[in-house]
């Protein structure tokens, strides 16, 4: 059913509620500082809250990596996701919860057991899905950034995601998209890499793969600030943290509105979202039937 265009839709994108960060880098101890999280429970609250009285309701909301700041094996992760999921299962049930991996969720350098443990506690670390004629692909982008201990995982990755832009030109779709956690580039497709995006030769090949594909735009997190760029017409969007802040920006969710020609997308702080909901040019472009 999900693979006929209805009209107008939107969805909620966040990224890093990265539980515990805030205090890790307070008090400038990321390995081990992590033992509060008061704040980021709170934020993610917020979020919630803001998502539960959006009228029309999203179709989705998405999390575009780093759920927790615990490290696979790190003392408080299992706490930190257990607290996470207390608050995220206060989501409208309408509203579904979709999971993507980032480093801090299956580690800097990933194995099979870290994905593993990662799948068994969130879902699959990639897959796709249809909303309303649109297909949506999740990607774990940690396989981009250092599959040096899973080769075979990222090769299975890789053949996965042919399979799936195959079956996306068959059957005719609107719009593909992309979630993953780490940009392929923060700003400029000829960026130099560092800790924040993909080394020059897996950005330029994954680019350009999802370009020949007619992928719109790829939605990431990350960065903790806002940024994005375009390659050849793709688009890649770079939001802020629900969590702990690097930059000047503000905790906060993207509003992504599907109209049949384009994406339409805007940042809102959490505080926004709460008081004032969506503006009225994106709830008009909703309507629109």
């Amino acid at each position: 059913d999900e693979y006929q265009w209805k009209g107008p839709f939107y969805f909620i994108q966040g990224a890093d509620p990265q539980v515990g960060m805030m205090k890790a880098w307070k008090c400038g101890n990321p390995k081990d500082g992590d033992d509060e999280w008061g704040e980021e429970m709170e934020l993610t609250k917020q979020a919630v809250q803001a998502i539960n009285k959006l009228n029309p309701k999203p179709k989705f909301f998405v999390l575009c990596g780093d759920l927790i700041h615990g490290m696979p094996g790190s003392q408080w992760r299992k706490n930190q996701e257990q607290d996470l999921k207390n608050v995220l299962k206060n989501t409208d049930q309408d509203v579904p919860l979709v999971f993507v991996c980032g480093n801090h969720d299956v580690g800097n350098t990933p194995t099979k057991e870290t994905i593993d443990g990662y799948s068994k506690s969130w879902g699959d670390d990639y897959f796709s899905f249809w909303v309303g004629g649109v297909f949506f692909l999740v990607l774990n982008s940690q396989l981009f950034f250092d599959s040096s201990q899973c080769l075979d995982l990222k090769q299975a990755q890789d053949v996965w995601l042919d399979e799936q832009l195959a079956v996306a030109r068959k059957q005719n779709c609107k719009h593909i998209i992309v979630f993953q956690h780490i940009p392929p580039f923060l700003r400029n497709p000829d960026e130099e890499h560092d800790y924040f995006n993909l080394e020059k030769p897996v950005r330029q090949e994954i680019m350009e793969k999802l370009h020949k594909a007619g992928i719109k735009a790829v939605f990431t997190g990350h960065y903790h600030r806002n940024a994005g760029g375009s390659y050849k017409g793709l688009e890649v969007v770079v939001s802020s943290a629900i969590g702990c802040q690097l930059g000047e920006d503000t905790h906060g969710l993207r509003v992504v509105v599907v109209t049949e020609e384009k994406l339409v997308h805007r940042y809102y702080t959490l505080k926004e979202l709460n008081s004032q909901g969506i503006e009225k040019e994106l709830l008009d472009m909703i309507a629109k039937q």
